[in-house]
């Protein structure tokens, strides 16, 4: 539904070059306009992205991340999109208009208009076009209004997007806007169509045709132009029109027919080539008969001649049957990619659904579990009776265990997307790994178990990778092995298999000697959901999703997850990741915020939710912080103008105008105030994209205690904090 028209023509920002993040920028931009070649572009782009970090470049960094995002948007990956554009705004000075933010925007507005998201959409376009006013780059916002009339055509306003469209077409008098006009013809077009206006929808088309005369590129222009053309005289019943616009369309769309005739041409020059050497041959059989006129000697030529002539014709034959096989294959590959085409959009269909379902039952269970834990949370705070005690204890077992499988089933889905991406940040192996022993500490005493880490001494320096994602694997692959190992041992082993200047392998292998698996049940555990038997999953509980998570994150990261076992005898798990070589940091102590002075404090909660309201007010005055409730989003930001706060708590979902809609209003008065947001996340929210509106942090609900007074106490005592 959305268009790129028009992004290339005012993409300028980067053009000058200065220095090597320029240099690759250009190149990549080469790439992708010029010659089509997408996988260079994004090379070169991330080549441009490694130069601009190295060298803190923020203001190009930002143009890398446009860039990237422009390409990724091109290719139909609109989540990977949306990602780099809201990198580039992040990075952007907002205070200082800016093309190539007013793009970003653009960019954003065009990948939530394909994703069908019309609200969100209309919002950047805003942006931009505020943007383009504050620039006067008037010819920019007629590349909005476009979009504004294609959103009013989709919402079927057919009036106000005719309009739109029109005042497009006659604002844009630059011939360098021709493809955006042409755009605009084509989709009032297509409003006469809807509303069975025949003759009118034919003139727009015909006028779309006419623009484009000199675009001689933009071939899926001209094949959308030609195939209006032949519909609406279609409608018209005027059958030789239609069919003369289909023909062309026809034409301009059969790229096996286009080989074919080049395979043709190539056939009859041979042929002629072949020819001409057939009457050198005769020449010189002329001329040898000429010499020796004997009887015998020409009938050898009559032979020869008989000869080449079968030759020819059987040469003719099987070139003909050559094509007529061809033709025949062509037709059937093309009917058999038709329906694989059916099957793979029916296949992303069930996908999508599958996906859509589990994220939105998962999300919705997460706020009467907010208010479930958080009220045993307050209940244990409050020195129940030991009657009692045992009761809430379990509730709360049984709450942790509903919360964990639920992020399991988040975790799947958002791996299953392509929304994941791999982090190159700089850590500690070794106090990473001690870390996750030290949590699981009280686990491994529980069920009696002998825990045996060795960490190859060898690994000295630190590296660089993805340490959640490894956190990741080893948390599902530790608690299954002292899960399945109940009074016995667990080895953890980590081993260096190679080194050299910049990257260092390493081999990860968890054993046990616990019950095993079953060789006819190996290759199916790795499935989601899947736990072997029945009887394993009630004697031991768990979601069966632990060793699915790990098998995609290692896909993710280029590696494989190996499995040996015997029932009975235990399982060995193991792993080989390549990391590069890291920087030593130096370790600072983590200093403890004072909480001396918060009963002075005032805590603004926005939230709807009556439960959640109690909890989190009655969580905050047991630390003597004074609170206001408010339910709606309107009235928080009246209420921001005329009172000040020390922190506001912002319920992302509520009723009217949302959480992140209230938080970009109150930030255009107050930008000291800091916002966190409270939110049950879901596939389709990420942080990111919440810090994007203004927000300063995100507590994910159903939010643990202690990570939520972290939170709130480091906002309320840092006045660093506050302030960024």
């Amino acid at each position: 539904m959305a268009t790129s028209i028009g992004y290339s023509q005012v993409y300028n920002d980067a053009a000058k070059i200065s220095d090597s993040t320029d240099y690759y920028l250009e190149i990549g931009l080469f790439n992708k306009e010029d010659k089509k070649s997408y996988n260079k572009a994004i090379l070169f782009t991330e080549k441009a992205i490694e130069y601009a970090k190295k060298n803190s470049l923020n203001n190009k960094l930002a143009d890398c991340y446009l860039q990237l995002g422009n390409i990724y948007y091109d290719l139909e990956k609109n989540d990977l999109a949306i990602d780099y554009f809201i990198r580039a705004v992040n990075l952007f000075n907002k205070k200082e208009p800016k093309t190539n933010l007013a793009l970003s925007y653009y960019g954003l507005g065009k990948c939530y208009l394909k994703k069908d998201n019309i609200q969100v959409a209309e919002i950047y376009f805003e942006k931009a076009a505020s943007l383009y006013e504050e620039l006067n780059f008037l010819e920019a916002i007629e590349l909005i209004n476009l979009q504004k009339g294609i959103i009013k055509k989709e919402k079927k306003n057919y009036i106000a997007a005719t309009e739109t469209l029109k005042s497009v077409i006659e604002n844009l008098t630059d011939d360098t806007f021709l493809t955006t006009k042409t755009e605009a013809y084509i989709q009032l077009g297509e409003i006469e169509l809807i509303q069975k206006r025949y003759s009118a929808a034919i003139n727009y088309f015909n006028l779309a045709n006419t623009t484009n005369s000199s675009n001689k590129t933009d071939f899926e222009l001209t094949k959308r132009i030609l195939k209006q053309l032949s519909i609406a005289y279609e409608k018209t019943n005027n059958t030789n029109q239609s069919l003369l616009y289909l023909k062309k369309y026809t034409h301009l769309t059969d790229s096996i027919s286009s080989h074919l005739y080049s395979y043709e041409s190539e056939n009859m020059i041979n042929k002629i080539q072949f020819d001409e050497q057939l009457r050198t041959i005769e020449q010189l059989d002329k001329d040898k008969k000429s010499q020796q006129k004997t009887l015998r000697f020409s009938k050898l030529i009559s032979i020869l001649s008989i000869a080449l002539i079968s030759i020819l014709s059987l040469l003719s034959l099987s070139l003909y049957k050559n094509n007529k096989i061809r033709t025949s294959t062509n037709k059937l590959l093309k009917d058999k990619n038709k329906e694989l085409t059916i099957e793979k959009e029916r296949a992303e269909l069930a996908s999508k659904a599958r996906a859509d379902f589990l994220s939105t039952v998962s999300h919705e269970l997460r706020t009467p579990l907010n208010a479930i834990n958080g009220i045993t949370y307050l209940l244990l705070q409050e020195k129940p009776k030991a009657s009692q005690l045992n009761y809430l204890k379990s509730l709360e077992f049984s709450g942790n265990y509903l919360l964990n499988f639920i992020n399991d089933i988040l975790e799947i889905n958002r791996l299953e997307s392509d929304k994941v991406i791999v982090e190159k940040i700089n850590f500690n192996l070794k106090e990473l790994i001690e870390n996750i022993t030290i949590s699981f500490k009280e686990f491994i005493h529980e069920n009696n178990i002998k825990c045996h880490l060795k960490i190859d001494e060898s690994i000295t320096t630190n590296l660089k990778g993805d340490p959640t994602k490894l956190s990741q694997i080893v948390i599902n692959l530790l608690n299954n092995a002292i899960k399945f190992s109940k009074n016995g041992d667990v080895w953890f082993t980590i081993k260096k298999q190679h080194e050299d200047s910049n990257v260092i392998k390493l081999y990860f292998e968890i054993k046990d000697n616990g019950i095993g698996i079953p060789l006819d049940k190996q290759d199916a555990i790795f499935d989601s959901f899947s736990q072997g038997s029945v009887e394993i999953n009630r004697t031991y509980g768990g979601t069966g999703l632990g060793l699915s998570i790990v098998k995609k994150i290692l896909e993710l990261m280029g590696s494989t997850i190996h499995l040996k076992s015997e029932s009975g005898k235990g399982s060995t798990f193991s792993f080989e990741l390549e990391f590069e070589k890291g920087v030593k940091s130096e370790i600072k102590p983590e200093v403890k915020p004072t909480i001396e002075n918060l009963t002075e404090k005032i805590v603004l909660l926005v939230e709807d939710n009556k439960i959640n309201q109690m909890i989190t007010q009655k969580m905050l005055e047991k630390k003597g912080i004074s609170c206001i409730i408010i339910d709606n989003g309107e009235e928080a930001i009246e209420n921001a103008k005329t009172n000040h706060y020390d922190l506001i708590l912002m319920d992302v979902h509520l009723p009217g105008i949302n959480g992140t809609e209230a938080t970009t209003e109150i930030r255009k008065f107050n930008t000291t105030t800091p916002i966190v947001a409270l939110t049950a996340i879901s596939l389709n929210e990420n942080k990111e994209m919440l810090l994007s509106y203004g927000m300063n942090e995100v507590i994910t609900k159903p939010f643990e205690p202690e990570h939520f007074y972290n939170v709130v106490i480091d906002y309320l005592t840092n006045t660093e904090l506050s302030n960024s």
